[in-house]
């Protein structure tokens, strides 16, 4: 078997699209980057589509699993003690909008209800475009999720500075 040179510079692409992207600070910027800069390659159409060996996302899952699993402390077990409420209401919420913006957009734009809905949850870009693959719309999936995570990365703290005095403090606290 050959080597798979395509898959290498795929690789490659990402890793150069994730560590410029790092020196933007913008939180979450290496996958961003590298996402933005493979998927530029995979449009090109200079390289064949990525055919990655059996395997590969079972052990992207269990790593980016890991990494998220490893964020779980007991001070987060203990603060969500006090915070279940607006745990359950605000993932209530997220879950409904999405699904109620993934059908509308669906019905009015004509896309695929899949993709729809997939690309309004309230999931991160990795968890996401990981369901998203396991239907076959993976990379429609990240490509929403990409947009709002960058729209959100840039906008959300902007908004925060200028909703919240300079002290961090909720307003009339």
């Amino acid at each position: 078997m050959a080597f798979p040179w395509n898959l290498a510079l795929y690789a490659l692409a990402g890793f150069a699209g994730g560590l410029a992207a790092l020196r933007t600070g913008v939180p979450a910027a290496p996958l961003a980057g590298s996402l933005l800069a493979a998927g530029l390659v995979s449009m090109s159409g200079r390289l064949e589509v990525a055919a990655w060996p059996g395997g590969t996302r079972t052990l992207l899952e269990i790593a980016i699993g890991t990494v998220i699993g490893t964020a779980l402390t007991a001070s987060s077990l203990s603060e969500l003690r006090l915070l279940w409420r607006p745990a359950l209401l605000i993932t209530l919420t997220l879950v409904l909008t999405g699904v109620v913006v993934g059908l509308w957009c669906s019905r009015l734009l004509g896309i695929d209800p899949v993709v729809a809905l997939l690309g309004a949850a309230p999931g991160g870009i990795s968890g996401m475009s990981l369901v998203g693959a396991e239907f076959g719309v993976g990379a429609a999936v990240a490509a929403l999720h990409a947009v709002r995570l960058i729209t959100v990365l840039l906008v959300l703290p902007l908004v925060v500075k200028l909703v919240l005095p300079a002290s961090g403090a909720p307003p009339g606290s």
